[in-house]
């Protein structure tokens, strides 16, 4: 089971999505949380696999949470819930580390399945918002573009299925390659692009024109 913990100030909402990850087979609900004051310690007790957090709370932002998980395990996958209303925050998101977004308007399959999808090592978007992004690419993208970071052709091929939405094991069967091998890959990308998350290298791949 995938142990997961909520960060949303909406309570009618934060009770849903508890509900919902509840009857779920592959989830189990580590804690809800309507802020994130005290989440270092929220996530020592709980140890989460995942957490969904809402991008805009008081008091300690979801952004700032986002960067403070990062900081104390950059392994926790982390998938930005939003009404997408801030493109900027959307960028900053990305730029943090964070492993995914979703629409507050998902339905509830969307929401399992894309969780299950970041699980995996898929680094998710909704169209809408993936189309957002793009555009904030392009309008923030860096003067100097294709630097190589010394990737090789296959982590080259590795980093084009991921960009596209793949998973770790559909890059694996389209590549003709182990699962495993394909995490060798993706470990060896981190490191040469500096970044920490699946959305992070994506990110860094379409800003700097590298695939």
């Amino acid at each position: 089971m995938i142990r997961i913990t909520i960060f949303e100030d909406n309570d009618p909402l934060r009770q849903l999505l508890a509900a919902v990850l509840n009857a779920s087979n592959a989830f189990t609900l580590a804690g809800a949380y309507p802020d994130a004051t005290d989440i270092l310690n929220d996530l020592k007790q709980e140890q989460p696999d995942m957490v969904l957090m809402d991008i805009d709370m008081p008091g300690v932002s979801g952004l700032q949470a986002l960067k403070m998980i990062k900081q104390f395990n950059p392994v926790i996958k982390v998938v930005m819930h939003t009404v997408f209303e801030d493109n900027d925050k959307i960028f900053e998101s990305i730029c943090a580390g964070a492993d995914g977004y979703l629409l507050k308007s998902a339905t509830e399959q969307e929401l399992l399945q894309s969780l299950l999808q970041v699980h995996a090592g898929g680094a998710i978007m909704t169209p809408s918002v993936a189309r957002k992004v793009l555009t904030l690419f392009a309008k923030f993208a860096p003067a100097k573009k294709g630097e190589e970071y010394n990737l090789s052709d296959r982590e080259k091929d590795v980093l084009r299925l991921l960009i596209k939405g793949y998973s770790y094991k559909m890059v694996a069967a389209e590549l003709n390659l182990a699962v495993e091998t394909i995490r060798t890959y993706i470990k060896r990308m981190y490191e040469k692009l500096q970044v920490h998350s699946m959305s992070a290298a994506v990110a860094k791949a379409l800003k700097e024109g590298l695939v």
